[in-house]
């Protein structure tokens, strides 16, 4: 009875560490900048984009972490069983894309710091990084990182709802606007489509579960559970953000600064809300950077034995590599992280395409399970939008060479 009680627990653990891994990988620095961007534009009318973005964003997840709860197997094993090759070129997009965005996590946390402790740049970064190198070496790491993104991400949360609280916002306004907005901007939706499911944000909870055991028809309800739960999350951290800056900007104050978020929390809440902004910018931060190296090496540990148990010492390279760059660079460099974006447009569409394709026609996959019909319609339609949010994104590459 000890032992089922403790295999319950763990099991549990790892659904709520997966809901805040994935939840956590999506609210990193662009997550905030974009956040406060929009809001500065578009008022209360940036409600409906939330609403709306987060449906969307259900609608996918509820059908990758099904597909790949039932199936048992990482995305790129599946992609490979559908077309073989094509598993290695999701697996070669998804981490090229988490290792240039992880420069701008490394760098997000040194601007935490140094809003929340004036410390310097690189220090800041190099002892996030260490931090996160160290929680990836610990014995329990799986169990680590669990409990760390979920403390850091209700941390978040909480200061941001009081935040958004003193700033004292038009909630009244925002909730009509959120039904009845006076205007719609797609590139908004678009936007965060991408930065909330996106490149390897799409597949970090789902691949927490594999690696934690918790799969099989039998999950299915504590699976799909635990997927809509993790958008809610996000959604929720988005909400009380907009509500903060949307405080301030409706109070007639001017953002126009370089660090507009920063701006905004000192307006609402005067240097304890600059500090606060700091604490919350590098939460954001150092978990992206423990997501986006998690989910990234979770591509490549399938493909040998080897790799399998080189995994942490795979992770540690990767924050370390990610690291190096920041050092040498000071940020993120800027065409790597247009090619990065354009490229993580492209694997939304093309993942989530291979997991619809073994919904709708390889069940052999999915140990004989028959994938209910509305999902998988409710997929489909996420899809095309992917699609066309996708080859949207492939503008971004075509900069490069103006």
């Amino acid at each position: 009875m000890s032992g089922t009680s403790t295999k319950t627990g763990a099991h549990r653990g790892a659904l709520i560490g997966a809901v805040f891994l994935m939840a956590t990988s999506a609210i990193g620095p662009g997550f905030i900048t974009q956040t406060t961007d929009f809001t500065m534009r578009l008022g209360a009318a940036f409600a409906f984009v939330i609403v709306l973005s987060v449906l969307i964003d259900i609608a996918v997840q509820l059908n990758v972490w099904r597909i790949i709860g039932v199936s048992g197997m990482r995305a790129q094993d599946l992609g490979n069983k559908v077309l073989p090759g094509l598993g290695y070129a999701m697996a070669a997009l998804v981490v090229f894309g988490g290792l240039v965005f992880n420069v701008a996590n490394v760098s997000g946390t040194s601007l935490g710091l140094d809003a929340m402790v004036g410390l310097d740049a690189k220090i800041g970064g190099t002892l996030s990084a260490l931090l996160a190198i160290v929680i990836f070496l610990s014995k329990r790491a799986g169990v680590a990182m669990d409990r760390i993104v979920v403390v850091l991400g209700v941390l978040m949360i909480g200061l941001t709802t009081y935040v958004a609280i003193v700033s004292d916002p038009p909630v009244g306004e925002a909730m009509r606007q959120a039904v009845l907005p006076d205007q719609v901007d797609f590139l908004a939706v678009t936007t965060l489509i991408g930065g909330t499911v996106g490149g390897y944000i799409t597949y970090a909870g789902a691949h927490r579960l594999v690696d934690a055991g918790v799969t099989g028809p039998e999950r299915i309800v504590e699976v799909s559970r635990s997927s809509v739960l993790s958008l809610l999350v996000t959604g929720v951290m988005r909400a009380v953000l907009f509500l903060a800056v949307l405080g301030v900007v409706a109070a007639g104050a001017t953002l126009g600064s370089a660090n507009p978020t920063a701006e905004a929390f000192g307006h609402a809440a005067g240097d304890i809300g600059v500090r606060l902004f700091g604490l919350i910018m590098w939460a954001a931060a150092i978990t992206s950077v423990v997501g986006a190296a998690y989910t990234s090496v979770s591509f490549l540990v399938t493909f040998s034995a080897g790799l399998e148990r080189a995994r942490t010492w795979l992770v540690v390279g990767f924050i370390a590599v990610s690291t190096a760059v920041f050092l040498v660079l000071d940020q993120a460099p800027t065409t790597l992280l247009v090619m990065a974006g354009a490229l993580n447009g492209l694997i939304l569409p093309v993942g989530f395409g291979v997991l619809l394709w073994v919904a709708a026609r390889r069940s052999d996959l999915l140990g004989g399970y028959r994938y209910p019909r509305w999902l998988l319609v409710i997929g489909v339609l996420a899809w095309l939008l992917s699609l066309y949010f996708g080859v949207n994104s492939l503008s971004g590459i075509a900069q490069l060479w103006q």
